[in-house]
């Protein structure tokens, strides 16, 4: 789940004269790894001159930039990740992101925990509806154990 050194893993070469180019093809490699080809083939597919320049700025820095640092593993920036998610009610992202979260070695019941801390940094409502949204990614992904009670019904 993560590079050889158990962080980030796929990291450019450290220095000022990491080029634009290396950081994108890092970046791209984590993206892959985190998110899945088929998620990074399906946004490659439908990024067109308006949203090219776009693609390639999360791509250098989101993905080369910050997934490829070696200070936390991707477990934890998943966890992070996840919150953040949360917080900013950012739903769709918070769906796919379970999926990597899982990719990077999150257990279903971990990514419960990560949820229950929403709840007190977050709100109650806002964690309500990530347990939903989780539950239904879970379940989707054939998740054993993650069955239960729906959303409004805190």
């Amino acid at each position: 789940m993560s590079g050889p050194d158990g962080r980030g893993g796929t990291a450019p070469p450290d220095g000022a004269d990491v080029t634009a180019g290396q950081r994108r093809d890092a970046g791209m490699a984590v993206r892959r790894e985190v998110l899945s080809d088929e998620h990074v083939d399906r946004a490659e597919a439908r990024k067109g001159p308006f949203t090219a320049d776009f693609q390639d700025l999360i791509t250098r820095y989101a993905w080369g930039e910050i997934w490829t640092r070696p200070g936390l593993d991707r477990r934890t920036r998943s966890a992070i990740t996840l919150t953040a998610l949360v917080a900013r009610g950012h739903w769709g992202e918070l769906e796919m992101h379970v999926r990597a979260a899982r990719r990077n070695g999150l257990s279903a019941d971990e990514i419960g925990e990560v949820l229950l801390q929403t709840a007190i940094y977050c709100g109650v409502p806002d964690a309500n509806h990530a347990f939903a949204v989780a539950q239904r990614v879970l379940e989707e992904d054939g998740v054993d154990g993650v069955d239960g009670v729906e959303e409004g019904r805190a």
